[in-house]
């Protein structure tokens, strides 16, 4: 949520950027919301601290008929306190949903564009594999090798499903656990098993709704929700907490199962691993001080883990600074990773060769302002702290470059070196 006080202060920079991200909001109309919920609220106030005033007068009196006209008063006054207060309750509440609307500004060093179209292409590492014979896409491959059945998928849970057999989800289970690995034992992150399905005043507080709960799967019977990312159970595990400057930061990691509803992809990658409504993520969530140079620093941390992943298992990538048009509505900046896809290629654009793999966030107390997640600092001051996220890995999405890259002329699969460990020291599929 941003801050109240400083949309009063600069409306100019909230209408800029909810016109940079392309979101219908008017300002204009939740400031004087804002100024009739302050009037309401002060009369109120004035309302309660007057019937207070004249309560404590009634003892004082002796005559019983100014007690009785003093009694009467308060009455009257308990009637407009009542009054006044479901008035300032009732105007609280609808600026709360039009506040939960307003998007963060980008950073000024965002690209403005409209859509993904308008990315920037910051750089690249690896080079694009190229082969000697006709390559098959990670559909083709999957099938030879028996390492998935769609079949069987859809049958038990509708399109857009799959299962994974024998060395398949041998490798889906090797890639999280490399990741996972990685992040705990290098980089110092604590593992955490978060809750999968979650209330409401989670999704809310890290920022997936009101905006992209046409996304979500809801539990109806228990009003309970199918997160899409560990995102949202590692942020909000501290929500209405005010921590210690000292803790901070919070480095945090987790493997979880996601869903997604894909609603609006009607006819995108329907087929395969790209796009799918359960799939397992490795996530990195940081938890830091208010501060913004920190905050910036930490985001190109977490995005050089992510490609630390990539670069062991040998994958061509690039990274791409999202414009505004595609940050959605919670960060202030993110950078995608883009892994090298042979069959998404089309022969002549490069850049059709790359599929999203990665997502790289920074937030700053965006998420915490409406977690009510706080610390304090050592000048004793209370602050909201500053959150940021990342994938580490993605799967079975990261097993398309994985099986496509790793082909070989005799149709087999070479086990990437990073991740025979954890496929009892196999070299090679098929």
């Amino acid at each position: 949520m941003i801050d109240l006080k400083d949309l009063r202060e600069n409306p100019a920079r909230y209408k800029k950027g909810a016109v940079d991200k392309n979101v219908r909001v008017d300002i204009d109309s939740v400031l004087t919301l804002d100024a009739q919920h302050r009037a309401v609220q002060q009369a109120f106030e004035g309302a309660r601290a007057e019937q207070n005033a004249a309560s404590q007068l009634i003892g004082k009196l002796k005559d019983a008929e100014e007690k009785k006209a003093a009694v009467a008063q308060v009455g009257a006054l308990k009637t407009k306190v009542k009054d006044s207060e479901e008035a300032a309750k009732k105007l609280a509440d609808e600026l709360n949903q039009l506040l939960l609307q307003i998007p963060q500004p980008a950073d000024d060093d965002v690209p403005v564009g409209r859509d993904a179209a308008d990315n920037v292409v910051l750089y690249r590492w690896g080079e694009p594999k190229k082969f000697d014979f006709k390559p098959l896409n990670h559909i083709e491959l999957a099938q030879k090798h028996k390492l998935v059945n769609f079949e069987a998928g859809v049958r038990v849970a509708g399109s857009r499903s799959y299962m994974l057999l024998g060395a398949g989800a041998e490798l889906h289970a090797g890639v999280l656990r490399l990741a996972v690995d990685m992040m705990t034992r290098e980089h110092g992150f604590m593992a955490v098993s978060v809750p999968v399905l979650v209330r409401e005043e989670a999704m809310l507080g890290t920022g997936f709704f009101p905006a992209g709960r046409e996304q979500t799967y809801h539990v109806t019977e228990d009003n309970l929700f199918l997160t899409g990312t560990a995102e949202v159970g590692l942020t909000a595990i501290h929500m209405n907490e005010t921590l210690d400057e000292t803790q901070l930061p919070l480095k945090y990691t987790a493997v979880s199962t996601c869903f997604r509803r894909e609603a609006g992809t009607y006819g995108k990658d329907t087929a395969g691993f790209y796009r799918v409504h359960q799939f397992d993520k490795v996530e990195q969530v940081v938890i830091g001080k208010n501060d913004v140079e920190e905050s910036r620093a930490w985001h190109q941390k977490m995005l050089g883990f992510s490609e630390q992943l990539l670069q062991k298992l040998q994958l061509p990538y690039r990274v791409i600074q999202c414009c505004t048009g595609d940050l959605g509505i919670k960060n202030a900046s993110m950078m995608d990773v883009e892994t090298w896809m042979p069959s998404r290629f089309d022969g002549k654009d490069e850049a059709t060769g790359y599929g999203e793999t990665h997502s790289a966030s920074r937030l700053y107390e965006f998420q915490a302002r409406r977690l009510n997640l706080r610390y304090e600092g050592a000048d004793g001051k209370i602050r909201f702290c500053h959150t940021l996220n990342n994938t580490v890995v993605a799967s079975p999405r990261i097993l398309i470059p994985v099986l496509e890259n790793y082909q070989n002329a005799d149709g087999s699969i070479t086990v990437p070196e990073a991740l025979r460990l954890y496929m009892g020291g196999r070299e090679r599929i098929g």
